[in-house]
C-alpha cells in the first residue's frame, strides 16, 4: 500500500486523542517529546483532509490546560519530596540543576514563568509541578496556564499547517528537490547535535573540577 494511501486509513480521532495526550502528559511533569507530536500532527493535517487543524489545535490546547493544571495539584500535594523522586526517576530533566534554574525562575518572573515556560521545553515539563510545590497561588497559574496554552498550542498548530499547505503545494511540483531538502535537513540536524555535545562536554568536565577543588567553609564556633 502506498504512504498516502496507508496516512488516509489513520482515524482521525486517534491522531486527536494522541496529540492531547502525549501534551497532556507532557505538561503533566512527564518528560515526552508534545512539541514533535504536535508538529508531526500539524503537517499530517496539512496533507491529509480528513484530520480538522480546529479540532487538532483544540486537543492540544486542552491537553497542556489539563496536563498543566494536573500537574499543579500533583506539586501541591507533593511538595519538595516530588521533586527528589522525580529527579531520581528522571535524572536528566530534573537533575537538582535544572530544578535550581527553574526555581529561580519562578521567583523572578511569577506566573510570566508559567506562561513563557509554555514555550521552553524545559520549562515546559516544570511549569505545573513547580508552580504547584511553590504554592503558587491558582488562579495566577490558571491564567497563565490557559493562555500559554491557547498562544502555544494553538499557535504552533496554525502556523505550521499553513507552513505544510504551501510546502505540499511546492514541493508537488520539485518531489526530487524536496528529497533532497529533507536529507540535507536530517544530516544538518545529526552535525548540530553532535556539535553540541561535543561543546557540552568541556564545559562539565570544568564545572566537575572546580566542585571537586572547591574548599569547604571553615566551621564558626556556636554554629
Amino acid at each position: 500500500m502506498h504512504i498516502e494511501e496507508w496516512l488516509e486509513t489513520v482515524p482521525a480521532v486517534s491522531v486527536y486523542l494522541l496529540v492531547g495526550l502525549v501534551i497532556g502528559l507532557e505538561s503533566l511533569g512527564i518528560p515526552l517529546p508534545g512539541e514533535i507530536v504536535l508538529v508531526s500532527a500539524t503537517l499530517l493535517a496539512a496533507s491529509q483532509d480528513h484530520i480538522n487543524p480546529y479540532v487538532l489545535g483544540a486537543s492540544a490546547i486542552a491537553g497542556a490546560v489539563i496536563g498543566d493544571s494536573i500537574g499543579y495539584l500533583i506539586g501541591r500535594k507533593g511538595g519538595q519530596p516530588l521533586l527528589t523522586w522525580l529527579g531520581r526517576k528522571f535524572p536528566k530533566h530534573f537533575s537538582a540543576e535544572h530544578v535550581a534554574t527553574a526555581e529561580r525562575s519562578f521567583q523572578k518572573w511569577g506566573m510570566w514563568a508559567v506562561f513563557v515556560g509554555r514555550f521552553i521545553a524545559l520549562l515546559r515539563i516544570f511549569a505545573g509541578p513547580l508552580a504547584g510545590v511553590l504554592q503558587m497561588p491558582y488562579w495566577k497559574f490558571l491564567i497563565a496556564n490557559v493562555l500559554g496554552g491557547i498562544i502555544w498550542a494553538g499557535g504552533t498548530t496554525a502556523v505550521i499547517y499553513s507552513l505544510g499547505k504551501v510546502a505540499e503545494d511546492w514541493l508537488k511540483r520539485f518531489s526530487w528537490l524536496g528529497l533532497v531538502l529533507a536529507l540535507l535537513f536530517g544530516l544538518g540536524s545529526m552535525l548540530v547535535m553532535k556539535w553540541r555535545s561535543k561543546k557540552a562536554k568541556p564545559t562539565a568536565a570544568v564545572t566537575t573540577a572546580d566542585s571537586e577543588t572547591a574548599e569547604p567553609e571553615p566551621v564558626r564556633a556556636g554554629d
